[in-house]
């Protein structure tokens, strides 16, 4: 077995008695010894902090020399250290920074300190512990122990701090999904939905590319789900390069703004699919609590037939049932009734045919959206509910897998670029008129 070497950390008296090492190392070895009891990271991170001094020394002396050295033909001069920070586990800590010019007057820039001071880190961790639920008066208390000593003197932990930093992070993932290139993705199915926060309708758009992978891809504000808000969703969709000249399916819960947008902004090159969820949960809001269960499930079977025209038949046949007694659920039953088979009538197989008759999958974006935005007391404006529906968004991103059945997404994609083709000749002629 091989032996370990025992670990000890001495006292500060005992450290001026270590014989062969330089005065330097002594000081260290004292400060470590006490520090050490306040636990392994606090002793890390004085140990880190020592030697991220050291590094910005060695830069100086590269650029200027040694101190107090007679240089021939010097360039460049230090001077007095200047008290700055540094970022440190979700917080700034002070240190002293060395400082030089050279003899135009021109301060030397740090490499080292530039790393070091970089707040990108800080805004990160702000911003993650935000979306993880933390309150903004706790993230002091949840920020890693670095030292009684680093602690006290420690900034940037404040309830208004933080709040700045993350208003800023979410800022940036904003700007970050409203000018992402889609051009770079091949999308062949996308899907939308409404959110509702604080009065404020989100409008949100997720991409589904050819692969099956899911991209968050737009959100516009207003005040409803309407024609107007969803057009210029699309529209924006459109000029951040969504391609739909090869065909494209667009999956909607059924409003009526929405299939106006898609055929305003697509024309006949999308495929409209209705969710059929959405579709059975209306339908059973027509019909008494002892009623609904058995037609919700001969609508189940009914969407799921592998031959769509039967299912489609046998729809029609339960509406001419409920006809007489319920006419508001038959009326139901039909309006929209073809756009519920689109998916089935394209040839994909069952797995990937029940992901796409349904929104499942953006409402699951959706409520990792709500679940980031829990702990929300006050929504102060349009401004800020935008903010946190992106940084939502770009959360839920982060844990996105590909749909289920995109083994069959090529199947998908050739039927939307026969129906293209079919198409394609009569959507030019209606733009050109």
């Amino acid at each position: 077995m091989k032996n370990v070497a025992a670990v000890r950390a001495i006292e500060p008296d005992e450290a001026a008695e270590i014989t062969g090492l330089p005065d330097e190392v002594q000081v260290a070895l004292s400060d470590i010894a006490t520090v050490a009891r306040e636990g392994l990271l606090a002793l890390s991170v004085s140990a880190g902090l020592a030697v991220m001094a050291e590094m910005m020394q060695a830069e100086i002396t590269a650029a200027v020399g040694p101190k107090h050295a007679k240089l021939p033909g010097r360039t460049a001069v230090r001077h007095t250290p200047t008290p700055t920070s540094v970022v440190l586990g979700g917080r700034k800590v002070p240190i002293d920074r060395p400082r030089a010019r050279t003899t135009d007057g021109r301060e030397v820039q740090l490499e080292s300190y530039a790393t070091f001071a970089s707040e990108d880190l800080l805004n990160q961790v702000v911003l993650e512990r935000m979306l993880a639920g933390l309150a903004t008066r706790r993230h002091q208390q949840a920020a890693e122990p670095v030292g009684d000593a680093i602690e006290g003197a420690a900034r940037s932990t404040s309830k208004s701090a933080i709040s700045r930093r993350f208003v800023q992070a979410t800022q940036a993932q904003v700007e970050q999904l409203l000018a992402r290139n889609l051009s770079e993705l091949d999308v062949a199915v996308l899907m939308i939905d409404g959110i509702i926060f604080a009065d404020h309708c989100c409008v949100v758009a997720l991409a589904i590319t050819t692969d099956g992978t899911k991209v968050p891809a737009g959100l516009w504000l207003g005040d409803t789900e309407n024609k107007t808000v969803v057009t210029a969703l699309l529209a924006d969709l459109v000029q951040r390069g969504l391609d739909h000249t090869r065909g494209l399916l667009v999956v909607i819960d059924g409003a009526k703004a929405l299939r106006t947008a898609v055929r305003k902004v697509f024309g006949d090159l999308a495929l409209i699919q209705r969710c059929a969820l959405h579709k059975r949960r209306n339908v059973a809001d027509h019909l008494p609590k002892d009623v609904a269960p058995w037609v919700d499930r001969k609508l189940a079977r009914a969407f799921r037939h592998e031959n769509p025209e039967q299912g489609r038949r046998d729809v029609l046949a339960l509406a001419t049932h409920l006809e007489q007694q319920w006419p508001d659920a038959a009326g139901s039953l039909r309006e929209g009734l073809d756009e519920m088979f689109t998916v089935r009538r394209l040839g994909v197989g069952d797995r990937l045919a029940r992901t796409l008759t349904c929104t499942n999958a953006i409402e699951s974006m959706i409520s990792i959206c709500r679940d980031t935005t829990r702990n929300v007391k006050r929504w102060r404006d349009g401004k800020m509910v935008r903010r946190w529906v992106a940084a939502g968004m770009l959360n839920a991103e982060r844990s996105f897998r590909r749909i289920k059945g995109c083994k069959d997404m090529p199947i998908l994609v050739a039927a939307l670029a026969a129906h293209a083709a079919r198409v394609t000749p009569t959507y030019q002629t209606e733009e050109v008129a």
